[in-house]
């Protein structure tokens, strides 16, 4: 799985959301242990400093847990990932929106054209 970073903003931030991504989507599934942070900051081509620094913003938020002498872990929490994926699809949603609305086109103009893509 490659990890796509961007010299334009912060590592760190960048790896927070591509694990949180990961969470979200089922690629970490729930309660499934994640790889050591040298392995991931191998996998990711970071210094494991960094991982490790987002790893714990992500344990500090809850997303992931760690097991002393067992790593860390996705949380078990399916409400939890279930609003977090929510919080994703509604900035998503609001970031299509606006872009939509700075080509003029209304809200219902816009459902025209997503329900012209569906069918």
């Amino acid at each position: 799985m490659a990890w796509e970073l961007d010299g334009k903003r912060s590592i760190y931030q960048q790896l927070i959301e591509i694990i949180r991504q990961r969470i979200i989507t089922g690629v970490y599934a729930p309660g499934a242990r994640l790889d050591s942070v040298r392995d991931l900051a191998n996998e990711a081509g970071v210094n494991p400093n960094t991982m490790q620094r987002a790893l714990a913003e992500l344990e500090n938020s809850g997303i992931i847990y760690s097991v002393r002498t067992s790593g860390r872990f996705v949380t078990d929490d399916q409400e939890m990932i279930r609003k977090l994926r929510e919080e994703e699809a509604q900035a998503e949603a609001a970031a299509f929106l606006g872009r939509m609305r700075s080509l003029g086109f209304t809200g219902d103009e816009v459902l025209e054209v997503l329900k012209k893509m569906e069918g």
